[in-house]
């Protein structure tokens, strides 16, 4: 019996993997993050799966469904929003789980950082002007270690990607203020891959006022970022002629001819 935590994306049903896909359409024994992954996530369970939405449990509650599966051999697949490795009560679940010798495995899946970018048609590193992501967010009823406060954050000017702060939009605005200028670009993107998507462009001067007028309070990613503001940027090495790299070597290798009698497995 395992348990698989399934990163099941941003919102776009369709940016599940194949592999998480699959976990739910065969294993008996389904939890679910009800408020965030689609309905049509889930309606590729099995007619006999035993279906949970975790929205309203507890941790006690979702252990309880963990060892109830065990005690049944059953599989579980854990399917939650974007991707396990960030911001996802991940661990606070497999530490119960190794506590009770339950075997469990992660399914990597699309995060709404990744989603955000994508929607902004948008590399979030330039060569030789920005090099580095950050991923944070502010701090707020959940606190932030000191060291990892914004300010000290932007001082790296690298592209910064703050999760759940749509509510700290201004709280966010004052504490970069502090090391950027106010055309410092900025772009909010609400529900990342959903059909109801929406972009807001743009910089520390206006972006708080800009989210007020069209009530983003959630669900939204919000990069902090001077590429958004850089056109005139050098070529990568990877396509440049003069570079020589290893991986661009590829040889084209002839197949032998098949004789009569033998597979093409």
């Amino acid at each position: 019996m395992t348990v698989y935590f399934i990163g099941a994306g941003p919102g776009d049903p369709d940016l599940i993997t194949v592999k998480g896909a699959k976990l739910v359409e065969t294993c008996p024994v389904i939890l679910y993050a009800g408020s965030l992954v689609p309905k049509a996530v889930i309606e590729r369970a099995r007619p006999d799966a035993k279906v949970y939405d975790s929205a309203s449990m507890d941790l006690d509650d979702i252990t309880k469904v963990y060892t109830d599966a065990h005690a049944k051999g059953e599989d579980v697949a854990r399917v939650q929003t974007g991707d396990l490795s960030i911001y996802s009560s991940l661990a606070e679940q497999t530490r119960r789980l190794n506590d009770l010798g339950i075997d469990w495995k992660v399914i990597p899946g699309v995060s709404s950082f990744q989603a955000s970018a994508a929607a902004l048609g948008q590399e979030l590193t330039l060569p030789e002007e920005c090099q580095t992501i950050i991923l944070s967010r502010a701090s707020g009823r959940t606190p932030v270690p000191e060291k990892e406060n914004l300010k000290a954050l932007a001082s790296h000017e690298a592209t910064l990607c703050l999760f759940l702060s749509a509510t700290l939009i201004r709280k966010v605005v004052r504490e970069l203020s502090d090391v950027y200028p106010q055309n410092w670009p900025v772009c909010v993107v609400e529900k990342a891959s959903h059909p109801e998507q929406r972009i807001i462009r743009g910089t520390l001067a206006d972006i708080a006022e800009k989210m007020h007028e069209a009530n983003i309070k959630s669900t939204a990613m919000i990069i902090v970022s001077k590429v958004f503001a850089i056109d005139d940027f050098v070529d990568s090495k990877l396509y440049d002629p003069t570079f020589s790299h290893a991986c661009r070597k590829a040889k084209v290798v002839e197949a032998e001819p098949v004789t009569e009698g033998e597979s093409h497995e």
